[in-house]
């Protein structure tokens, strides 16, 4: 089933491969404002209006070239963020307000965010079969005149 609010399991070898450790903090500020404003001050996924969006990557990734490419940054609030982000969630013990999240966005049981999480966890074991990950920033070519 598709989803509006997903899990997305970012592959361990990726983690220190994103934006915030790639470019400057002037840089990632004016990427992060431009998400902000392109979502009028509204999270992109569940429609929450507030002040507080998070800049959120969105990443594919190619297991067959071993690439991770940007695809998007988008501007999500704290709960969704912390949906997508569930293990990290998890490890900061607030589990069950993510829980209740997803449920209420996506409009499913328990049971289907079960299964849902236990098909991200499968999809995450998957691209950790990839030992190292090539990265594209095509997206970023957008800023650039």
């Amino acid at each position: 089933m598709a989803y509006k609010l997903n899990f997305e399991l970012v592959p361990d070898g990726c983690w220190k491969s994103n934006l915030r450790y790639i470019l400057s903090k002037e840089q990632w500020d004016f990427l992060k404002k431009d998400a902000k404003e392109r979502a009028n001050g509204q999270c992109v996924i569940c429609g929450k209006k507030t002040k507080f969006l998070d800049a959120h990557e969105r990443w594919s990734f190619d297991q067959e070239k071993c690439v991770q490419k940007l695809e998007d940054i988008i501007a999500v609030c704290k709960d969704c963020h912390s949906v997508i982000h569930i293990g990290f969630t998890s490890i900061k013990g607030d589990i069950e307000r993510a829980e209740n999240h997803f449920m209420k966005v996506n409009n499913c049981s328990y049971v289907e965010y079960r299964k849902a999480l236990g098909e991200a966890v499968e999809r995450h074991k998957q691209l950790n079969q990839v030992s190292e990950w090539g990265i594209n920033l095509e997206f970023l070519n957008r800023y650039i005149k």
